[in-house]
């Protein structure tokens, strides 16, 4: 009897303990039941849901960096720096694990149609090259602060 009660205890112990979630200033998480998204809890403590709940993503709000080096088509290569944000983290939940992708992708498209026309001046392509970006990143919550090229 003294068994059971003790293992009652600890498994209320146990869900307690996993219903509780920090949430680190400079970060947020968004909360998922069910495979759909619920909400986003802000920095601070939270109760959640036990076996209900789960974080799906820890999404960084302070500033990321983006490294890339690619061949171009006219056979010279180009190495760049992007430094990015989440801004709006609702809407950049659905597309934080591919970010780095996306920017990078984007970045070599960007690439391909102007480094012929303006490598010489690599801060006009870079300015060129993060208004683009941000064109297509800024619906997704995500925002280009700076890029840094080079061309090799």
């Amino acid at each position: 009897m003294l068994t059971l009660i003790l293992t009652a205890a600890l498994s209320l112990l146990a869900l307690a303990a996993i219903a509780v979630k920090h949430v680190p200033a400079g970060q947020v998480y968004s909360l998922y039941r069910h495979g759909k998204p619920v909400r986003l809890l802000q920095p601070g403590t939270h109760v959640v849901l036990p076996l209900l709940d789960r974080v799906g993503h820890r999404i960084d709000l302070g500033g990321r960096v983006l490294r890339f080096e690619e061949p171009l088509a006219d056979a010279r290569d180009v190495r760049g720096t992007v430094y990015w944000q989440v801004l709006e983290p609702e809407r950049a939940d659905s597309v934080i694990e591919q970010a780095d992708q996306l920017i990078r992708s984007g970045a070599l498209e960007a690439l391909q149609g102007e480094a012929e026309a303006n490598a010489d001046d690599r801060r006009a392509l870079g300015q060129q090259l993060k208004q683009s970006l941000n064109g297509t990143l800024r619906a997704r919550g995500v925002m280009v602060t700076r890029v840094e090229l080079d061309f090799a």
